[in-house]
Order: C-alpha cells, then sequence, then structure tokens
C-alpha cells in the first residue's frame, strides 16, 4: 500500500493543479457539468442500490450525448478521468454484490468508454467483454468509440486464444455493418485485413458500398505481401460476381491470371452486350477462348476476341484524326531545322547504316497505317540500297506497317518470298509474322507461310521464319507452332543449329507460352540449357535460352521455383545468370520488395579482389619467370610459355568479369521489371539505379539506362529523361547506345515536343558516329510511333493490368541491349521487331449494343486517385470535352459528357460497348 501511496502522491498533487486551473477556466455551465458528474459517481459508492441504475443511465446519456463528433476530448469524457479508477471499484463491488445484470453491464460498457480517453492497455476491449451478451446499440458510443475498440482487437488477434477469438468475432460482427452504414468502409475492410478474415466482409457490403470497398481493396493489393494479396483481389472478385458486375470480375480475374475463373465469368454473363464487352477485354489482354459455336453472337464475340477488328478500328481512328498521309523518315528527322555549318550534313551521307535506321524508322512511323512512301511505292529499289543483313530488317519493317491487317497484308509481302536474296526471303517471312501479332485468324496463314522454313538448309532463312512464328502467336500456348519450333532443338545435330537460331527458337517458344508454366517448354529449354557445353554457353545468344525458359513462367512467382531449383546443376558462370533471369521473369510486375533487395545485393557484388588477385599471382610468376628465363638459355621459349599463360589468365579474367556481368546486367533489368507496376516501387527503383550509376560496375552502368527505359516505356517523365540525356554524351560508348534508345523507349508513341528536340541535337552531336546516330534514328522513330497513335506500355485498364505478351516483347528487346554491340549494331538489329508484341493503340472508341461505331462526347483529364473518399468525388482533372474516337495519354482517364449512355465498362479505354440510359431525360 505504501508503494503505491507514493506512485501516486504526485498524480494527486496534478489532478489538485489541474482542479484549481478548471475552476478558474471553466464556465458556469461546465462547472455545473462537473458537479453533476461528480455528484452521479458518488451516488454509485453508496449503499444504496436502488440509486444505481438511474444514475448509471444518467451518466451514460451524458456522455453519449458527447460523442457524436471527436475534434478534441468531450467534457464528460474529460470530467470523468479522475473517476476512472474509482468506476473500476464500483464495477467489481457490483459483480460481487451478484445485482442485476442489466446494471452491472452498463457500467462495464461506462468504463470501456473511459478507457478510451486513458490510453492504458486494452482495458477498452476488456470491459467491453466483461458484458455477459454484448449490446447491440455499439454505435450509439460515437464513431471514434467503435475505431479504437477495432484496433485494440486487430492489436492484441494474434496472442488470443480460440475460444477468445470466437467472442472477438461476435463483436466485429457489430462494428463492420457500423462502419458500412457510416462511410468507413476502408476502416472496416482494414479490420478485417488485420485477422485475415475477409470472408467475413461479402455479408455485409450492399450495392452502393460495393464500388468503394473494391476500389480500396485493390488499391490495397500493391502493399501487401503474398499471399494476401491474392486474397484481396479474390475478395473484390467474388464481391463483383454477388451484385452482377462482370466486366469488374473479369478485371479481377485476369489480374489474378486464373484461366478457370475467366471462363466461368464469361460463360456465366447472360447479358449479350456485356460478353460482347468481356470479349473486348480478353482480346485486349491477348487472350483467346474456344466457345460453343451454339452460343448467340458466337461471330462477334470471335472476332472481337481475336482482334479480327483492330485494324479496321485503328484506320478509322487515323481518318478522324486526319493523319493518314504516310510519313518518310526526313519528316521524323527533321534536318532542316538542324544548323549544320558544313557543306555536306549528315542527310547527305547515304550508308548502308543510316539506309537500315531509315527502315525502322519508317516502319515504327507509319505501324498499322498500311501505306508508306519507301516500301509501297518501289520496294525493291530501296532493299538493295541496304547491305545483306539490313536487307532482312528492312523488309521485315513491311510487316510493321501492314500491322494486324491480316486479310489484306500478306498480298503485299508475298513477292517478296520469291526473291533470289535469301536475307529478302527471311525478311518477308519475319514480316507475315509481324502482321498477324496479336490477331488471331482460323486460316492460319503464318503458320501456313512460315513452317516449312522452320528446318530450312539456309540459318537466316529460320532465323526469319521461327522469330516470325513466335511473334504471329505470342501469348497463345498453340500446341502444334510450340512442337514445330520445338522440333529446332531436336533436329539440331541433324541439320546444324547455330546458337543464334537456338537462342531465337528458345525466344519464340517463350513468347509463345508466355506466363503459361507449360511443362513440354520448359523440358524442352531445361534439356537444352544442361546439353550445353560451357564453350556455348558462353556465346553471346545463349542468354536467350533462361529468358525464354523466364517467359514461360512470367509473374507466376512460386511456381517457378522448382525450374530454378534444376538449374542449379549448370555450370557456374552460366547458373547465376539463369537463374535471375528466370526469377526476375517470375516476379514481373509484382512490386515484391524482398526480390528487389536480392537484386540490389547481386549488383553490390565487385569482381575486381578475385580477378585482380589471381591475375597479380600469375602476373607475378610471369615476371619472375621471364626474370630467370633471360639468364637462361632457353630465354625464348620460356617467355612464350609465360606470355601464354598471361594471355590465357588475361582470358579467364575477362570471363569471369563477363559471366558476374551478364548476371548483374539482368539484375538490375529485374529491380526495373518487378517495380515497374507500383508507383512508389517505380520511383525507389529511380533512386536505387542513381546510386548504381554512381558506384557500380561498367556493366551494371549499362544497363541502367535500360532499367529506367522500362520503368517509365511511353510515359516521358522529365526527371528519367534528364537522367537519360545525361548519359546519352557517356564515354562509354555502350552506355550511350543504352542511354539513347531508352529515350525512345520512354517517349514511344508520345510524339513529346520536348524528346523530339532532344534527339535532334543529339543527332548532330553524333552526327560522325554512325552507331550512335543509328540508335538516335532508332529513338525519332519510337518517338513518333504510329504518328503519335501507338503506345509500348504493358499496363492497361488504368495501369493495373500487366500485358504478359508486351512484357515478353519489351524484355527480349532490352535482354538483347544488354549486349549492344554484337546483338543490335551487329547482324541481329532484327531483334527490335519484338517490340511489335507490345505496340497497341491508345485510344477510345465507343459502340452501341450492335457494334456501331457511336460517337458520342466524353471528358478526358488527368486521373484522381479517389480511394477512401465519401460520397462522389471527381475521378478527373484539368479536362477537356471531346468526341470519340479520342486518343488517350498515360494517366488520363475518360468518363462520359452527358447521362445518355451508360458504359458497360468501369473505365473508359480501349473499346467500350454504351448502352441507353433508360432514366436519361434530355
Amino acid at each position: 500500500m505504501s508503494t503505491t501511496e507514493k506512485i501516486e502522491e504526485p498524480k494527486i498533487d496534478n489532478k489538485e493543479k489541474e482542479k484549481d486551473e478548471e475552476k478558474t477556466d471553466l464556465s458556469d455551465e461546465d462547472k455545473q457539468l462537473q458537479e453533476e458528474l461528480t455528484m452521479l459517481v458518488e451516488r454509485l459508492q453508496e449503499s444504496n442500490t436502488d440509486l444505481y441504475s438511474p444514475s448509471l443511465e444518467a451518466l451514460a446519456k451524458l456522455i453519449r450525448a458527447s460523442t457524436t463528433s471527436m475534434t478534441a476530448v468531450p467534457k464528460p469524457l474529460k470530467f470523468m478521468r479522475p473517476h476512472f479508477e474509482t468506476m473500476k471499484e464500483i464495477h467489481k463491488k457490483m459483480t460481487a454484490s451478484h445485482l442485476d445484470k442489466t446494471v452491472v453491464k452498463l457500467c462495464a460498457e461506462i468504463i470501456s468508454v473511459l478507457a478510451m480517453t486513458m490510453g492504458t492497455g486494452k482495458e477498452c476491449l476488456v470491459y467491453r467483454l466483461l458484458c455477459d451478451e454484448i449490446g447491440e446499440d455499439i454505435g450509439d458510443w460515437g464513431h471514434e468509440y467503435v475505431r479504437h475498440l477495432s484496433g485494440e482487437i486487430a492489436a492484441n488477434w494474434p496472442e488470443t486464444t480460440e475460444q477468445f477469438k470466437k467472442r472477438l468475432i461476435d463483436l466485429i460482427k457489430q462494428i463492420i455493418p457500423y462502419n458500412m452504414a457510416h462511410n468507413a468502409e476502408a476502416e472496416a475492410c482494414d479490420l478485417l485485413m488485420e485477422i485475415e478474415r475477409l470472408d467475413l466482409l461479402e455479408n455485409y457490403v450492399d450495392e452502393s458500398a460495393y464500388p468503394r470497398v473494391c476500389l480500396y481493396l485493390q488499391s490495397c493489393v500493391p502493399y501487401v505481401p503474398d499471399p494476401e494479396n491474392v486474397n484481396l483481389l479474390k475478395c473484390a472478385l467474388n464481391l463483383s460476381r454477388k451484385f452482377n458486375q462482370y466486366t469488374q470480375a473479369m478485371r479481377l480475374a485476369l489480374m489474378l491470371n486464373d484461366m478457370q475463373l475467366i471462363e466461368e465469368i464469361f460463360t456465366q454473363c447472360g447479358d449479350g452486350a456485356i460478353q460482347k464487352q468481356l470479349a473486348f477485354m480478353l482480346g485486349r489482354q491477348q487472350i483467346y477462348m474456344e466457345m460453343n459455336e451454339e452460343i448467340n453472337d458466337y461471330e462477334d464475340l470471335r472476332e472481337i476476341m481475336s482482334n479480327a477488328h483492330l485494324n479496321n478500328h485503328f484506320l478509322n481512328l487515323g481518318r478522324e484524326l486526319d493523319i493518314m498521309e504516310p510519313k518518310t523518315p526526313e519528316d521524323v528527322y527533321k534536318s532542316h531545322l538542324d544548323n549544320s555549318r558544313t557543306p555536306f550534313g549528315s542527310s547527305q551521307i547515304d550508308s548502308a547504316r543510316q539506309n537500315l535506321a531509315a527502315s525502322f524508322v519508317n516502319g515504327f512511323v507509319n505501324a498499322g497505317f498500311g501505306q508508306d512512301k519507301l516500301l509501297m511505292e518501289d520496294g525493291n529499289k530501296w532493299l538493295y540500297k541496304n547491305k545483306e543483313h539490313g536487307m532482312l530488317s528492312a523488309t521485315a519493317s513491311l510487316g510493321l506497317i501492314l500491322l494486324w491487317d491480316v486479310d489484306g497484308g500478306l498480298t503485299p509481302i508475298d513477292k517478296y518470298l520469291y526473291s533470289a536474296e535469301d536475307h529478302i526471303k527471311s525478311g518477308a517471312l519475319l514480316a507475315c509474322g509481324i502482321v498477324n501479332c496479336g490477331v488471331r485468324n482460323e486460316v492460319d496463314p503464318a503458320l501456313a507461310l512460315l513452317s516449312d522454313y522452320v528446318l530450312h538448309a539456309n540459318v537466316t532463312m529460320r532465323i526469319g521464319a521461327i522469330l516470325g512464328l513466335g511473334l504471329a502467336y505470342a501469348g497463345s500456348n498453340r500446341s502444334e507452332v510450340l512442337e514445330l519450333i520445338g522440333s529446332v532443338f531436336s533436329s539440331e545435330r541433324r541439320i546444324g543449329s547455330t546458337m543464334e537460331v537456338m537462342g531465337i527458337a528458345a525466344l519464340s517458344l517463350g513468347m509463345i507460352a508466355v506466363g503459361s508454366c507449360n511443362s513440354d517448354v520448359t523440358e524442352v529449354l531445361l534439356q537444352t540449357i544442361m546439353d550445353r557445353s560451357e564453350h556455348d554457353l558462353r556465346d553471346t545468344y545463349a542468354r536467350f535460352l533462361p529468358l525464354g525458359l523466364g517467359l514461360v513462367y512470367l509473374g507466376r512467382q512460386e511456381a517457378a521455383e522448382a525450374i530454378i531449383a534444376a538449374l542449379e546443376v549448370i555450370q557456374e558462370p552460366f547458373k547465376s545468370m539463369a537463374t535471375t533471369m528466370v526469377e526476375i521473369c517470375a516476379y514481373a510486375g509484382t512490386g515484391n520488395v524482398l526480390k528487389i533487395q536480392q537484386l540490389l545485393h547481386i549488383c553490390s557484388e565487385h569482381y575486381e579482389p578475385a580477378s585482380t588477385s589471381s591475375s597479380s599471382s600469375t602476373s607475378s610468376s610471369a615476371s619472375s619467370g621471364s626474370g630467370s628465363g633471360t639468364s637462361s638459355t632457353n630465354g625464348n621459349s620460356a617467355d612464350a610459355k609465360k606470355e601464354a599463360a598471361d594471355a590465357a589468365a588475361q582470358k579467364e579474367k575477362e570471363d569471369r568479369e563477363k559471366d558476374l556481368s551478364s548476371c548483374q546486367s539482368v539484375a538490375v533489368l529485374g529491380i526495373a521489371l518487378i517495380a515497374m507496376g507500383e508507383e512508389i516501387g517505380s520511383e525507389m527503383a529511380f533512386r536505387s539505379f542513381g546510386n548504381l550509376l554512381r558506384y557500380c560496375e561498367p556493366c551494371i552502368r549499362r544497363a541502367v539506362p535500360l532499367a529506367l527505359g522500362l520503368i517509365s516505356v511511353s510515359n516521358p517523365k522529365l526527371n528519367i529523361l534528364d537522367t537519360l540525356s545525361k548519359f546519352s554524351h557517356d564515354s562509354d560508348a555502350e552506355v550511350a547506345h543504352n542511354a539513347i534508345f531508352a529515350m525512345g523507349l520512354v517517349g514511344a508513341g508520345t510524339n513529346n515536343a520536348r524528346l523530339a528536340s532532344m534527339l535532334r541535337q543529339l543527332a548532330q552531336y553524333h552526327a560522325k558516329e554512325p552507331n550512335n546516330l543509328f540508335m538516335v534514328r532508332i529513338a525519332q522513330g519510337l518517338t513518333h510511333l504510329g504518328k503519335g497513335t501507338l503506345t509500348l506500355s504493358p499496363y492497361h485498364s488504368d495501369r493495373q493490368l500487366m500485358s504478359p505478351v508486351a512484357v515478353a516483347g519489351l524484355l527480349a528487346t532490352l535482354v538483347s541491349f544488354l549486349d549492344v554491340k554484337n546483338i543490335i549494331l551487329g547482324k541481329s538489329h532484327y531483334l527490335l521487331y519484338t517490340l511489335a508484341t507490345a505496340m497497341q493503340p491508345r485510344m477510345l472508341v465507343t459502340f452501341d449494343e450492335d457494334l456501331t461505331p457511336l460517337p458520342v462526347p466524353v471528358r478526358v483529364g488527368m486521373a484522381v486517385d479517389v480511394v477512401g473518399q465519401a460520397g462522389k468525388p471527381k475521378t478527373i482533372t484539368g479536362f477537356q470535352t471531346h468526341t470519340t474516337p479520342v486518343l488517350l495519354a498515360m494517366g488520363e482517364r475518360a468518363e462520359l459528357a452527358t447521362e445518355e449512355y451508360i458504359s458497360l465498362t468501369p473505365i473508359m479505354e480501349g473499346f467500350v460497348i454504351l448502352r441507353k440510359n433508360p432514366n436519361y431525360t434530355p
């Protein structure tokens, strides 16, 4: 007793001081309230039990009247603080006296509310649970009380027993409906997330709260670890299905990448117009489902899902915007604006390298428009201005110009298939594949045309056919195509495949089976990697073997663990790179922080100490040997041996550095690949790359510009453009090449004026360096991709859905750039055409329910985050009103300007079906 008295002495003093201050500061009304509360507490301490019930009810009435708003501690609770311990004693006495249960319960409730302001442990929750049966009026004590109670439940949930958890669940079942009724859906979701019981949510969400609840659950996905993120999506999906929101449910099923769910939602939807909208969504994600031919609108659904309409609608957009006139490379370069002082400007030089660049630029700028001024008018004349391997890419650019036009596009290409020049033939084969990219056709023209050349005696022809098939059937997981390309590996010894052919075949297999976890493809590629000799695995094209394997598991996370374990048996130099490659593909777009940390750790490793010590030991032995050799008679032979040993040591050092550097380069790309789907993750990656550029190995500096391009594809952010612009003048040629290309990637399809100006200046700066100038031209072509109507961004549907096919194309290009000197600037520049899988129009086209184009006014503005905001907040800002079809830039959102029509999908992007609003009055 003495110790407690000693502890409490200063508190009593403080209380007395507070009382004195209060007496001087309190208004007459407050003094009266304070005296009334004190009197009620004193009554509860008396022996007359008849006074207890009215006194407690009077206390409860005073507290309830004040807790409706909580801007500050309400007066009754403030004045009751000194009586907190007294009230606890009163409750003990009441319990011991076996008084009426309702009186004891009310006393416990009042103490529970008082505990909220005391901030001591979990007394608020304990006294709430001391009531024999929990009251139905939990909300009468105010919102802040419910919120405090939720916090204590969440904090104490992990420590409680199963029996106790049942009582807590009963309490939670009162809190959730209260939150839902009072616009606190986010708090209800948070509480259920903390106790891992999101299944309870479905019972309490009504149709009015559903949109806000679903939006909040989706916004939480990037911030929670696996498997909670999947549970959040599944919960949102179940709610969507409960309220028959099929388009929203389909988006969530696509995020989960669950084919069974996707098919279920599609077949369950009984509304024909909504089913067409679902087909448009599947077509955008390049998912084609086999359907029963007896279903309504079978032909329409099949055409929509196979993207057969894409070319027509894109050309309609071009006509609407009045941009059908073909552009020439010179229209992109704008050389006439250069302040060139020499009479022989860079545009005067007719070199094969610049002609090749012009072929790419011509393809990029006229992509999808079906006409140009170089190849359509007199193709042969232009093609023969290129060197051998240049002819391949120049011919293939025809595929880009005729992109998605499967019916009419193959005729102009067909004549080149009969050319005497193998490179032109190979380019025509690749062009056939590019035309079919993203479009399914029941006639299968790509397979019919290209299958005969997959095992052709000529290596160049094989490459064109194999990559063409990879692009034409990307994401389809077609077994017959996979089997055909897989035969390259089984017949390798018979027809003598080069490492380039095998690399391209592996890449094509990965693109076709992207994200499918296809066991047959996995087996073929694993076996091929394991059978390769160390010499083969050092080849620059060997990197495409693990890339193909990784693409099969793109975004599949843990599913790739068995493959990573299987790769452990490979010899070390290649093992690290292969395992890293598969792992980064498996976690692409997930934002997984732990994986990013692992990759940063790989990047922080330095290889100098080990290699320099080994090389210095060999060189010191060589120098001591050479000293003794000069004094001996056999000096010359000894010198020769030591020189050979020295050269071998140097070669070993270079090989080791190359092996480590390839792993680190892949790790850098991996950081961007994992972080790119999430705004904060991308921002953190950008800051990490700043440190890597300053402190890390040359190989990492070369990969960082590519990674910067990947986190901001078709999204020209100023900070990223400025960083890349700085490195486009770097003394290391490969850093400069990659930075220039990344600038094109960041501005792809945006017509960004600032970037176009930067690139024109770079063209002058690098006028005398053909390789750098080639890169500048490619970047210029990408910036004006499809005359500014296309995007390469793998994200769509309000940046929430990642297209695996688009990621596969981007990754194939970027991995090629990791050895830019030997691949892109060598003879394999055709790999730039893998970007075709990521090309999509950034348009909004509206239709009526019969799929007739329907021009309507829409507001287009910058998207605003409205998660957790009450009421009906504005979802866009700084909008302008246009009539569809319209172009949507990165970060923009569209909404209908009038209420005449209802959109069948909550996100207006791509192809949208509108339904007449029955309640609309003009």
